[in-house]
């Protein structure tokens, strides 16, 4: 079998204007990055109604043994073309910290990837270092305002804007700068975060156009002043600058699957510590253009499902037609407590310990959100009949269908069981509901997805999250949405804690408000903003001949 990169490598790739053009996008519309990538103007293309459904594609917790989203998304949109459906395929981009840490690549696997793949997992159209540049300068200005008077009086202590780098980089997360003396700066604690958690990513993706962009940027808040009034970008006069820098950003960024099926590729916040979804600007862009929209959140549907439908929808007025859920045998036998090395033997009884995670998921898009939805089982060649059978047979408990899913090998043909059942889950009932209402307050809205969404006992709050909460509600930002930055591998905050714990408490550690993507961001547990590298890289085995050509990228 063929290696991911090298199924990449040897695909054929049509012509981006022929891509283009069977997405039913005007040549006119297109700024040519070579060959088979373009960006697309998307003003010309604002009056348009939407027509499409939307699909969404989520998975349980992930864990070690892999779920297979991003393939999944990919497969299902190739077999929706393989039907005679018009579709469109809405995805992340891949951040640099876990193509060269842990993932070694991100656009989907085997024979369900978009391309170009190498492209599209290192610097692709250059949007996440437009994004590093805008945060970064509006760092700049904050520290240069500072050393020339600081006549807004902010106070260094209270500073909260960070800068970015697009790599997992541990040494950075927490740093002293301005050292040197008095010309080099004010000495202070800082740190970085890795670009796909900085607001600017936020903004960007939740943006409709440049002037909702301009104003997002303006209302950053990057500080406080000695007297605790805010301080915002606007304040230093840096969000026209911003803007510049992101103007090519902010247009989506078309690219094909290996079968030539068009794919808007654009934006990448994590949604361990973001809000996990693709641009506004994309999907708004598909539904106007496609019948049908297959788009991803990121990690489980604990995060970057709930976030897709409670940050995201209710930002840009969408409303999903289905959802689909992935999950492996392997990945619920590991919820069951199987080690990894002995995944691929049958056993039935941790397959059942591991199942509560998968039917949590279920209940809370079909009862929670009210959404249709089907189970997608990546199918691997030693997934047992009765392992399968046992899947299939608690589902139908709760009155979802389960689909195999063998896109990985097999492509577009590898998942018509699974479009077959989206196509009649886009037709069956539907009454979508947010799983919380604005006007309730903050604490409300965190303990509402920790018991409904999490399957949580409650929420214990650090003195300085209690502090913040109700500062943020006295300076108005309570009718805000959440976006909870919690663990991915566990439904708590408690990695360890597999399968579908229950009774246990979220402890939140750190509060503050994205003003500018228009969400209060609650960090839960030990998570942090800035990854690091683990003990084995994958950048270890990432290399580039003399020919140009690159290896290693799985």
């Amino acid at each position: 079998m063929k290696t991911d990169i090298e199924i990449a490598q040897s695909a054929q790739m049509l012509p981006i204007a022929e891509v283009a053009a069977r997405a039913g996008i005007d040549e006119s519309l297109l700024e040519y990055y070579g060959k088979v990538k373009a960006k697309i103007d998307v003003v010309p293309l604002r009056d348009r109604p939407r027509k499409g459904k939307l699909i969404l594609v989520t998975a349980i917790n992930p864990t070690p043994a892999g779920e297979g989203k991003t393939t999944t998304s990919v497969g299902l949109a190739d077999a929706l073309k393989k039907l005679d459906k018009n579709v469109l395929l809405c995805l992340r981009e891949p951040s640099l910290g876990p193509v060269f840490g842990v993932k070694g690549g991100a656009a989907g696997g085997g024979y369900a990837q978009v391309v170009p793949m190498e492209d599209i997992n290192l610097h692709f159209t250059g949007d996440f270092h437009a994004i590093g540049a805008a945060n970064n300068l509006l760092a700049a200005m904050l520290d240069n305002h500072i050393q020339q008077g600081n006549a807004l009086g902010i106070d260094v202590k209270k500073i909260t804007w960070r800068r970015c780098v697009d790599m997992n980089d541990r040494q950075l997360r927490s740093i002293v700068d301005g050292l040197g003396g008095r010309m080099q700066g004010v000495p202070r604690e800082d740190g970085f975060d890795i670009t796909v958690a900085s607001e600017i990513m936020a903004v960007l993706c939740l943006a409709t156009d440049l002037k909702d962009l301009k104003a997002r940027l303006a209302r950053i808040i990057v500080g406080y002043t000695y007297d605790d009034r805010p301080v915002t970008a606007a304040d230093l006069k840096a969000q026209g600058a911003m803007a510049a820098l992101l103007k090519d950003a902010i247009k989506p960024n078309l690219v094909q699957t290996l079968e030539n099926t068009p794919a808007l590729v654009h934006g990448g916040p994590f949604a361990n510590i973001a809000h996990g979804c693709n641009s506004v600007s994309a999907t708004d862009t598909a539904l106007k253009l496609a019948d049908y929209v297959v788009t991803e959140a990121g990690f489980g549907a604990d995060l970057g499902a709930e976030k897709f439908l409670d940050i995201k929808c209710r930002a840009a007025g969408l409303h999903p037609d289905a959802v689909v859920i992935v999950a492996t045998v392997k990945a619920l036998k590991y919820n069951g407590g199987v080690p990894k090395a002995e995944l691929g033997a049958e056993n039935v009884a941790a397959l059942e310990k591991g199942l509560p995670n998968l039917l949590k998921h279920v209940e809370n898009i079909t009862q929670v959100y009210g959404l249709p939805c089907v189970v997608a089982i990546n199918r691997f060649t030693n997934d047992s009949d009765a392992e399968l059978a046992l899947i299939r047979d608690k589902c139908r408990e709760l009155g979802v269908n389960v689909a195999l899913s063998e896109v990985w090998g097999r492509g577009g043909d590898g998942g018509v069981e699974l479009a077959e059942e989206v196509l009649r889950l886009c037709e069956a009932p539907n009454s979508f509901r947010f799983a919380y209402d604005l006007d309730q307050p903050l604490k409300a809205k965190i303990e509402t997805i920790v018991r409904k969404v999490y399957g949580g006992a409650g929420v214990s709050y650090s003195a300085a999250a209690e502090k913040e909460l109700d500062r943020l509600e006295k300076m108005g930002f309570g009718s805000l949405p959440v976006c909870m930055a919690k663990t991915q591998y566990s439904l708590s905050d408690d990695p360890a804690k597999l399968g579908r714990p229950e009774g246990f408490t979220v402890s939140v550690s750190k509060v503050k408000v994205s003003a500018g993507a228009g969400f209060v961001v609650v960090q839960t547990g030990d998570i942090m903003t800035m990854p690091g590298l683990p003990k084995v890289p994958a950048a270890e085995k990432i290399d580039v001949d003399e020919n140009g050509v690159i290896s290693g990228l799985f």
